[in-house]
């Protein structure tokens, strides 16, 4: 299967994702990706909050047996307060779904969000 080269936010859900960011800094947030993939493109069209999440300064947990049976969960995104969009390689072994939306401070715009996929190296 083809790499994941794309991923396609809608204005009114990109700024409630970083909107999420901001109210939660200087903790972590942690969302789930609800959308289509096709081909190379994921289309998120919703977010949702995991359950029991716990937000902290240094990360954001939700236990994984807790996640729905949901097929179009495309995957995650989470906030590193701190800017830094690089995935750390906790991020990398609780890789979930097909992309991995980081987000950063200070949540301004697009530029604040990287996305990776299980290709990262």
């Amino acid at each position: 299967m083809a790499a994941i080269t794309k991923v396609l936010i809608d204005s009114e859900l990109l700024t409630a994702i970083l909107e999420n960011g901001k109210s939660l800094y200087p903790k972590e947030t942690v969302l789930l990706l609800r959308g289509k993939r096709e081909k190379d493109t994921i289309r998120v069209t919703d977010l949702l909050i995991p359950p029991l999440v716990s937000h902290g300064h240094h990360s954001a947990y939700t236990p994984l047996h807790m996640l729905p049976m949901d097929f179009a969960i495309m995957g995650t995104l989470h906030s590193h307060p701190s800017g830094n969009l690089t995935p750390s390689s906790t991020d990398l072994n609780h890789f979930f779904g097909k992309v991995l939306l980081i987000i950063g401070s200070p949540f301004a715009d697009a530029s604040n969000i990287a996305a990776y996929d299980l290709d990262v190296k």
